[in-house]
């Protein structure tokens, strides 16, 4: 079963990882949020998404499609990733680089299986 973490920034942000049953981490909020409530909403679009199609933007002559979606390329370090677009096309996850597609692909079903259901831990407060 995942989980999200959310997590306070040394500059008083916040920010969250959904992590996997084994506790990796396999999305990353793609930006910090100023209060609790928008990392919330954030973490709420992320579910609401999680099983949005795939654009593979590494692939020849891709179809470009609507929103929300996965996107699918390569850094320039040659790593695959991939970032969750809401369906107003902001970014609002991302992921780790992978060497192999493969592994990138099956860090976005991971994303599907967890996401939906996943329990949200709060960081403790000061």
């Amino acid at each position: 079963m995942g989980k999200f973490v959310i997590s306070k920034t040394k500059n008083g942000e916040f920010t969250f990882n959904l992590k996997a049953g084994n506790g990796e981490v396999i999305l990353t909020a793609s930006e910090s949020y100023t209060s609790m409530s928008s990392c919330q909403g954030g973490i709420a679009s992320v579910q609401k998404n999680a099983l949005a199609h795939v654009e593979d933007q590494t692939a020849e002559g891709f179809e470009e499609l609507t929103h929300p979606k996965f996107e699918v390329y390569q850094d320039k370090a040659g790593e695959y990733r991939f970032r969750l677009k809401a369906k107003n096309g902001e970014n609002i996850g991302k992921s780790e680089g992978y060497k192999a597609k493969a592994s990138c692909m099956n860090g976005i079903a991971s994303v599907g299986r967890n996401a939906p259901d996943a329990k949200i831990e709060e960081p403790e407060e000061d």
